[in-house]
């Protein structure tokens, strides 16, 4: 773990450099000429985490999001992992869909059908974005709030305010130069109920890196790094039993603009489709070889008269 977390404090410290450099470059009439960052990511979500992007202003976005079946599972026999076609007909998958729009050129809204009868809402906002010139902003930054609701029938619940959950992101994206961008992930998960037990915590602190590499015009290579802080080990279930989730998330894309449409395609190391899921109850270990096939298409239309 604190291997981990020495690779994100870099990541920290290489950023803050990076601002440091940018303030203390003087003016000239060149760069005294307002210049804003544009396309720091391609995407709303950079492959599961939101990106600092939202949809232009009076712009309709339908995304769908798929994870398959680990590729192969550990302790399975050969034929029957062969016969999934690396977690691709296994008949176990997760579904995202969610539509959202933009009213304005800062503000996002949405709604998701979050895999096995859970939905979400969702804002985005976006607070300050990079530029240069006679202002200088070294990064953008945004935050992101979700509500998460679980609708299977639960016979233990209360009432049904026990099924909600909620997510809170601050996203502080970098665009370096037109290749590399880099986006920082605070994250925060209150969940409404869990059971008894000393380990076991409504409050979930994650931490989590992402970034894009362009490789050509229309290609880009995208990667995910978050890390569950706390509310992982030595956890209760509701019979009494002991368990763990898995800490680490990680992903990696490719991302395919054929101008009409984006495509995403990845392998990570979770099957879920929710942020709540994946950073607070990721039950995928790397260390087992859990890792699964994933794509996600954006399609976007104007709603503008």
């Amino acid at each position: 773990m604190k291997r981990k977390l020495s690779f994100l404090i870099f990541g920290f410290g290489f950023w803050a450099a990076a601002m440091a450099q940018d303030v203390t470059e003087p003016q000239t009439a060149e760069t005294s000429k307002q210049k804003f960052a544009r396309a720091t990511f391609n995407a709303t979500k950079i492959i599961n985490m939101q990106s600092i992007e939202m949809v232009s202003k009076g712009n309709l976005q339908f995304l769908i999001s798929h994870h398959f079946s680990n590729l192969w599972n550990k302790g399975a026999e050969t034929s029957q992992n062969l016969g999934q076609l690396l977690g691709l007909n296994s008949g176990i998958a997760q579904t995202y869909l969610s539509f959202d729009y933009s009213p304005t050129d800062y503000f996002n809204i949405g709604l998701a059908a979050a895999g096995s009868s859970k939905y979400e809402g969702f804002v985005k906002f976006k607070l300050l974005r990079q530029q240069t010139g006679k202002k200088n902003i070294p990064v953008s930054i945004g935050l992101y709030s979700m509500a998460h609701i679980n609708t299977t029938k639960d016979p233990t619940a209360k009432n049904s305010w026990e099924k909600f959950s909620y997510l809170q992101q601050v996203l502080i994206a970098r665009k370096f130069s037109d290749k590399f961008s880099l986006e920082l992930i605070p994250s925060y998960i209150h969940l409404n109920s869990v059971p008894y037990g000393p380990n076991n915590t409504n409050s979930i602190f994650s931490l989590g890196i992402a970034g894009k590499y362009k490789m050509t015009a229309n290609k880009n290579l995208t990667f995910e790094y978050s890390r569950q802080l706390n509310g992982h080990e030595t956890l209760l279930d509701k019979n009494g039993n002991i368990f763990n989730y898995h800490p680490d998330l990680i992903s990696i894309g490719l991302e395919l603009n054929t101008g009409g449409h984006l495509f995403q395609f990845y392998i990570g190391s979770t099957m879920a489709a929710s942020n709540i899921d994946q950073l607070a109850r990721n039950t995928s270990s790397i260390k087992d070889g859990n890792f699964a096939f994933g794509f996600t298409l954006n399609r976007s239309l104007s709603l503008k008269k």
